[in-house]
């Protein structure tokens, strides 16, 4: 690509700084370095096939972890163990993850019947197997109950052809943003610990728990270290946002929105054009990077209100940072990323599994 510096570039963009994300990458690797539990990173958090290579390359990793078919179908070019940490019902889904299986190891998460039903067909009619993970209830989202139903769920699954009972997941997803590390520790021990309940039915049912697949960058030190967990789900740790960064992470943050200021409406406020569909909102408004005393007061669609302090330089042309609230969904409304080292923009990458790439490739 041509040599260009931050600044002539067209906003609102998403820029990472290359050396913060390497570290970051470089820590998480060591963390699961020894022991026997590994690293699974999220492909969700990114959706970026450029960062999930260095991530595997780090060393420390089992596999990928993907969010939906359309990010398992991206992530198979890159690795060929992958689980879809999500149930998958519906034709067209079960359909394509029962031809995956027929190059790759993977594996879906099923709580119910007709998921495994669903599932299983598809894998028949395609001569495959698909690897599963009863997903138990811990205390967020989705999952069978812990204990016995969850091990009855493991018999019918051993009992199904076109799949194969790998093993059992769970996650303890109202721990992940609490603040306070005791409590954290206290909420995730908890709920992991109902996995680990589930773990011993299926064990004592005579049956195979190979994997035992939870946690995430707010617990990776807590679940990652609690015996009979296998492998760690986290994400965000490779780039991080506000939100996670009030926690005691050793991890930086390592990506921004970059907007251009388009109006100074008045003496204490600035308006830029990097709104709500560049920068999401959902786990509270976006910090201001490298401008003391600048809040984010709204967000509209195209434009970012910012109340800056008195005496403030800034105006139209003039460019600003975000640092967003919410990893996944920031990099989901864009289509690139602009890689950094300084000033300078030394790589453009693609996020090649954003948006839901299977509706784009039905039509």
């Amino acid at each position: 690509m041509k040599p260009q510096r931050l600044s002539n570039i067209s906003t609102p963009a998403l820029v990472i700084d290359l050396s913060v994300m390497e570290n970051n990458i470089r820590l998480m690797a060591q963390a699961f370095a020894s022991g026997p539990c590994k690293l699974r990173p999220h492909f969700k958090a990114h959706k970026t096939p450029e960062i999930a290579r260095r991530q595997l390359a780090a060393g420390s990793c089992v596999g990928i972890t993907c969010a939906t078919v359309g990010e398992a179908e991206v992530a198979a070019g890159l690795c060929d163990d992958v689980l879809i940490a999500n149930e998958v019902l519906g034709n067209d889904k079960c359909r394509r993850v029962a031809a995956l299986a027929k190059s790759i190891d993977v594996k879906v998460a099923v709580d119910s019947e007709q998921g495994l039903r669903e599932i299983s067909m598809a894998a028949r009619d395609a001569n495959s197997e698909v690897g599963v993970l009863v997903e138990v209830n811990i205390g967020f989202r989705a999952g069978t109950q812990p204990g016995q139903p969850a091990a009855a769920l493991a018999q019918r699954v051993a009992e199904t052809d076109g799949v194969r009972l790998r093993g059992l997941m769970g996650y303890e997803g109202a721990a992940m943003g609490i603040p306070e590390r005791d409590k954290r520790e206290a909420a995730a021990r908890a709920a992991v610990g109902r996995l680990l309940v589930s773990v011993t039915a299926v064990s004592d049912a005579g049956l195979p728990c190979e994997i035992v697949s939870a946690g995430g960058t707010g617990t990776y030190d807590i679940t990652g270290r609690m015996e009979g967990v296998t492998e760690i789900q986290a994400g965000s740790y490779v780039l991080m946002d506000t939100e996670y960064a009030k926690q005691d992470l050793p991890f930086a943050k390592a990506f921004w929105v970059l907007g251009t200021v388009i109006s100074r409406p008045g003496a204490t406020t600035v308006t830029a054009d990097c709104g709500h569909k560049s920068c999401t909102q959902d786990h509270g408004m976006p910090q201001v990077k490298d401008l003391p005393g600048a809040t984010v007061m709204f967000l509209a669609d195209e434009h970012a209100m910012i109340g800056v302090p008195p005496g403030c330089s800034l105006g139209p042309g003039d460019r600003v940072a975000l640092w967003p609230s919410h990893i996944d969904p920031t990099i989901n409304l864009h289509d690139m990323i602009y890689v950094a080292e300084g000033e300078h923009v030394v790589d453009v990458w693609p996020v090649a599994a954003r948006g839901y790439i299977e509706q784009r490739r039905e039509s």
